[in-house]
């Protein structure tokens, strides 16, 4: 019997992201995979991104999906909404994915090689591009103290949750669904950057293997962060919220 492909979908959530958007598209289909699909996820966007995802999908045949939601609602709700959709569509892969270019598309088929290679030391639950394994590295654009609290952020977040990631705050990750389905994603209430964190605690508290390859994350091309003071000070509580929390899942 001819082994088919298994079904790759990268969600993409969206804010003012209308020039970007159209890139990281082009970029996804030019790598070849085959039967991956790209799903964006789009948050009301003042600057017209969810009418560009629209276009993109008529124009590649539905190959790219568009979830519109009513408002701005977090990184972490427009992932859980996102993935849940995704599994419904009976995607076998997902994979998370921003839309500032800051994750490199041209690694994504070393991590979906290394997520369903079959390996000694057991099969992959999730695989992470990671910045902080050997051969992974920051943009050189970024200011010394952005560096200094993303790798301060990842010793926290170790220290408290004994994660052993070495990018535990990472967002370019592609996972199994039946890790998604075994995590209970669409449970989860982290928003922000946090979101990261708790799907890495799910993830380690079931004993499922975490595996980390090297990217080079690059800064954003257009658009501005969405790094606020709210989503740090969240993201710093999430830690001890999860540790104490009577939501153990």
């Amino acid at each position: 019997m001819e082994k088919t492909s298994p079904k790759i979908v990268v969600v993409v959530p969206t804010y003012d992201e209308r020039t970007n958007l159209p890139v990281l598209v082009n970029l996804l289909m030019d790598l070849g995979l085959p039967d991956l699909h790209i799903l964006v996820v789009d948050d009301n966007s003042p600057d017209g991104t969810g009418e560009v995802a629209d276009k993109l999908s008529a124009d590649t045949a539905g190959r790219v999906g568009v979830l519109h939601r009513k408002e701005k609602d977090g990184l972490g709700r427009a992932y859980v909404a996102g993935m849940t959709r995704a599994l419904a569509e009976g995607a076998d892969v997902v994979v998370q994915m921003d839309a500032d270019l800051s994750h490199p598309a041209s690694r994504l088929p070393v991590m979906i090689e290394t997520l369903l290679a079959e390996d000694a030391a057991g099969d992959a639950a999730v695989v992470i591009g990671s910045r902080y394994v050997a051969g992974g590295s920051l943009a050189t654009e970024w200011p010394w103290h952005r560096k200094v609290l993303s790798a301060w952020a990842n010793l926290y977040v170790n220290a408290i949750l004994r994660l052993r990631v070495e990018d535990a705050t990472a967002g370019f990750k592609a996972w199994r669904a039946s890790t998604l389905k075994a995590i209970d994603v669409s449970s989860v209430r982290s928003n922000g950057y946090s979101f990261q964190v708790e799907m890495n605690y799910r993830t380690v508290r079931r004993h499922l293997r975490i595996v980390e390859v090297p990217i080079r994350f690059e800064e954003r091309v257009a658009g501005e962060s969405k790094l606020g003071l709210s989503v740090q000070i969240e993201s710093a509580l999430a830690p001890w919220k999860l540790l104490f929390g009577r939501d153990s899942r």
